[in-house]
């Protein structure tokens, strides 16, 4: 057979080189099966498919009429009354401090980015959807996850909105911003390191969302604390998910996905909004994290906890029948959770102390109010 990348001809080419012919499905099998750089990954990732399956119809939810959706948690404009709806949504607002609103931006700046997210579990190789359409366990589970996900963007910037406390174009500008600068989690097109992200960052983000919705009920704002708790029980499903794919994997490849795991461990899980920037200010996201983790929303303690859960949830303490190279990953994987816990304990004493000589911030998002 004469050698062909068949990422570069049509599918006509391909055929009449192969001197064959064959469907849509089976040249797409074909095609993948040349070109992969993580082939023993892609062979677990299909033998888990099923699973796959199973957590679309298991963990996501129904759509239509049967799922939540954002206009359930807000002033029905189009119903007389609405005004009233809406001044009590702004008199709950106005009680919100200007540095939970800050947080709250972000997380919604975070969550609007939405289609990098999609766009990055695509490079996933064996589980990716090709296109665009595609009735694989795996594309139904990408496309079902994505519309769930679509829903926290949009009900937390329809909130803003209404609540009137931010300048929006800001935020849509950062917004802009960040789906154009895009994000980097180091997955290098491979399932595994992937889902070992998904796995932490769907536990960050829930986190993060309970924590600002525990504050936004602590100075009164009801309607806020709802939202927030609806939008980190999707995320605690999705974290569910996730590290289901990752234990079936550690069933059928421990060696891999350990190595994975203590690799990725020993760089920085990447947090998805690291690029945002309003255009105006240059450390945008630091000041933002910086806020985050004064107020307790998502802390260097929290990143460490996640180990700790990730650690546990895959019971890797009891993991046995590792090669020896993998068997140094696990331990050194054990006892990461109450290292990474010490040294964060230090980092947050330290950064305490800064934080009280600090100036304050300025955000283009609360028309340049200070924080």
């Amino acid at each position: 057979m004469v050698a062909v990348d068949p990422t570069t001809v049509t599918k006509q080419e391909y055929q009449d080189i192969c001197g064959v012919s064959f469907g849509e499905d089976a040249l797409l099998q074909r095609l993948k099966a040349t070109n992969f750089l993580h082939p023993k990954h892609v062979e677990v990732i299909e033998d888990i498919a099923p699973i796959a399956g199973a957590m679309v119809d298991e963990i996501l939810l129904e759509t239509g009429e049967a799922s939540w959706q954002p206009q359930d948690f807000l002033p029905d404009l189009s119903k007389e009354g609405w005004e009233d709806e809406v001044k009590e949504l702004r008199k709950m607002t106005e009680g919100v401090p200007d540095d939970v609103m800050v947080v709250l931006v972000g997380d919604m700046v975070t969550e609007e980015a939405l289609p990098t997210y999609q766009t990055l579990l695509n490079t996933f190789e064996g589980c990716d959807d090709p296109t665009g359409d595609a009735d694989s366990a795996w594309a139904r589970w990408s496309r079902g996850w994505t519309s769930e996900e679509n829903r926290h963007g949009d009900l937390l910037n329809k909130y803003l909105y209404l609540g009137g406390r931010c300048d929006m174009r800001s935020i849509e500008v950062t917004i802009q911003h960040l789906i154009t600068n895009g994000f980097n989690p180091d997955a290098r097109k491979d399932p595994y390191r992937g889902f070992v992200y998904t796995s932490f960052q769907e536990r960050a983000t829930k986190v993060s969302h309970g924590n600002v919705g525990k504050l936004a009920g602590e100075y009164g704002d009801s309607s806020l604390k709802k939202i927030c708790s609806k939008i980190a029980g999707d995320e605690a499903r999705h974290e569910k998910a996730y590290q289901t794919f990752c234990e079936e994997i550690l069933k059928r490849d421990a060696d891999g996905l350990i190595m994975v795991f203590g690799d990725m461990m020993r760089g920085q899980i990447s947090m998805p909004a690291e690029l945002m920037t309003d255009g105006v200010s240059d450390s945008l996201y630091d000041d933002f994290s910086s806020i985050a983790q004064r107020l307790g929303v998502y802390t260097a303690l929290d990143y460490a906890d996640i180990i700790g859960h990730l650690v546990k949830r895959w019971d890797l303490e009891h993991l046995e029948g590792l090669s020896a190279e993998a068997e140094k990953e696990r331990e050194y994987l054990c006892k990461l959770p109450q290292r990474y816990k010490k040294l964060a304990e230090r980092s947050m004493n330290k950064k305490k102390k800064v934080d009280e000589e600090e100036p304050e911030r300025r955000f283009s998002w609360l028309h340049g109010r200070t924080v």
